[in-house]
Order: structure tokens, then C-alpha cells, then sequence
């Protein structure tokens, strides 16, 4: 009986190596890269497979992730209840399983989706689990912004995975994401700014103080609003779409105003964070409806 309750935690633990919410949330702009793609169905190949490659390697880069973060984890009390910090996995057992997970993705992508994908998608991993967690985070207060360029590859990823090319919707959907990057991530540097201080990650708001970050994050939002109506201003999505980014975007802009004007409340940065997460979900979720119920119906 106890080595059935120790096995179930066990696997619980490798789950929660993977940070699932943030592959979920990855692995949806993947698959709207990949519906967006091409006017019609983009296949069940590509869909089935492209999105299991793409999610075990987001899956295997966030288990690297927690590996080379575990000293720091430890400190911090947003990460300290996190498996490896908390001795319930060793770190050998999670190196092997985000290897594991790498060999898996790239066998996959290469063998039933296609080589430039799973080219793009290994550059990604590596891009997030050694360049931005071992020497951009702690190089530079600017290491989300030049790092992000790896979380925001995902809808390229999708893309390619149907099309086998790189082109220009895809780009205009990875910078969208990689713009969205720093104001979200920084909304939450800014709550935890004791923590990063305390370990020595040089986050913007360490380094530069909270006024300097909140300006980048005001800045960054409306550059934002900018990008997202691209997609529309060059033909790529139609009316739903933009009237929906258009009151995304009106919350964003109203929670990175609030940011630079209302230093003194305390929750506003989380509640900026958490607003961002739910504020990409959507938009992307509006770029997939739009391509169907308008180019698919021509309204």
C-alpha cells in the first residue's frame, strides 16, 4: 500500500517538474500557429504530433530549468515548495527525465513532422534552459527581454510544423508574444523583487528600482497595443479579432497606467501578472476564431 501512495506522489513530483501551466500555455499559441497556418484543416499529422514533440520539449526545457535553479529555488518563497528544492526528487532522477523528454520530442519532430521544426524547437530549448536560466538571468537586468525570444518561438514552431517554413504570419505572432514578454514578467518581478534581490538575479526592478520598471512596463505595453493590431492592419485576421485585442489591450493599457501611477498598491503588480497570462490566451484564442469564422466563411 505505502509503495503505491510513494509511486503515485512520485509521478506527481516529474508532473510538476514540467511546469504544466506554462506548457499549456505554449503548446495553445503552438497549435493556433499551426491553424492559422494554412486556410483549411492543417492535418491530423502535424496536429497529433507536431503538438506532442513541441509540449515534451517545453515539458523537458522547464524540468532543465528547475535543475539549474534549484539552488536558488530553495531561497525564494515563490519556489522553495517546488520538488527538487524540497528533496522530493533528487536532481539526477530529473536530469535523466528532462532527457528523457528531449531524446522523445526530437525523435518525433524529426521523424514524423519535419527537420526544420524540430531544428527551431531544439534552438528554443536550448535558448531557454542553458542561455536564459544559466548566463542571461544572471548577466543582465535585460535577460527576460533578449531571452523571451525563446518562450516566444512556440507559434513559429506551430507553424512550420504544417507549412515547413518560416513566414511572415509567424513572425508577426512570435512578436507578439515577445513583446508581451517583459510587462508580464516584469509586473511580476516587481512583487517578488525582495526575493531576486536576495538571491542576486539582477531582475529590472533590483537593478533599477521599481519606477524605472514600471515606465518599461508602461512602455512596453503600449508598443504592444501596437503589435497586436498588425495582424489585422495587414489582412491576416479580420473584425473579431481586433475589436477583441482592442479590449484587451484597453485592460492591459489600464493595468500598466495604474502600475506607473499607484506605486503604493501592494497587489496590483500580481494582479497585473495574472491579468497578462489570461490576456495572451485570449488573444490568441480571438486569432483562431477570426481565421475561421471570417476567412473560412469570407465575412
Amino acid at each position: 500500500m505505502n509503495t503505491t501512495v510513494e509511486t503515485h506522489m512520485n509521478w506527481q513530483d516529474y508532473y510538476e517538474l514540467t511546469k504544466p501551466r506554462v506548457v499549456m500555455l505554449i503548446v495553445f499559441t503552438a497549435i493556433v500557429g499551426m491553424f492559422v497556418s494554412v486556410p483549411g484543416w492543417p492535418g491530423i499529422t502535424p496536429l497529433v504530433f507536431g503538438t506532442l514533440g513541441i509540449g515534451l520539449a517545453a515539458s523537458s526545457a522547464a524540468v532543465f530549468n528547475h535543475i539549474l535553479d534549484a539552488r536558488i529555488d530553495i531561497q525564494m518563497m515563490r519556489t522553495r515548495g517546488r520538488p527538487l528544492p524540497q528533496g522530493k526528487l533528487t536532481e539526477r532522477s530529473a536530469l535523466i527525465f528532462a532527457t528523457i523528454l528531449c531524446i522523445i520530442s526530437m525523435l518525433i519532430l524529426v521523424l514524423i513532422v519535419n527537420t526544420l521544426t524540430a531544428i527551431l524547437t531544439f534552438i528554443s530549448l536550448i535558448g531557454y534552459a542553458v542561455v536564459y536560466t544559466v548566463w542571461l538571468k544572471r548577466a543582465t537586468p535585460q535577460n527576460i527581454v533578449i531571452g523571451g525570444a525563446a518562450g516566444a518561438a512556440p507559434p513559429i514552431l506551430g507553424w512550420t510544423s504544417v507549412t515547413n517554413e518560416i513566414e511572415a504570419g509567424a513572425l508577426l505572432m512570435f512578436l507578439i508574444v515577445f513583446v508581451w514578454t517583459p510587462p508580464h514578467f516584469w509586473a511580476l518581478a516587481i512583487a517578488r523583487k525582495e526575493e531576486y534581490a536576495k538571491v542576486d538575479i539582477p531582475m529590472l526592478p533590483v537593478t533599477h528600482g521599481e519606477a524605472y520598471t514600471r515606465l518599461n512596463i508602461l512602455l512596453y505595453t503600449i508598443l504592444l497595443v501596437l503589435v497586436t493590431i498588425l495582424p489585422y492592419l495587414i489582412g491576416m485576421s479580420g473584425i473579431i479579432y481586433l475589436l477583441t485585442v482592442l479590449v484587451l489591450d484597453a485592460y492591459f493599457l489600464y493595468y500598466a497606467i495604474r502600475m506607473f501611477r499607484d506605486p503604493d498598491d501592494v497587489e496590483l503588480p500580481m494582479k497585473t501578472f495574472r491579468f497578462s497570462i489570461s490576456y495572451l490566451g485570449f488573444l490568441f484564442a480571438a486569432l483562431l476564431i477570426d481565421h475561421y469564422l471570417l476567412f473560412q466563411l469570407n465575412i
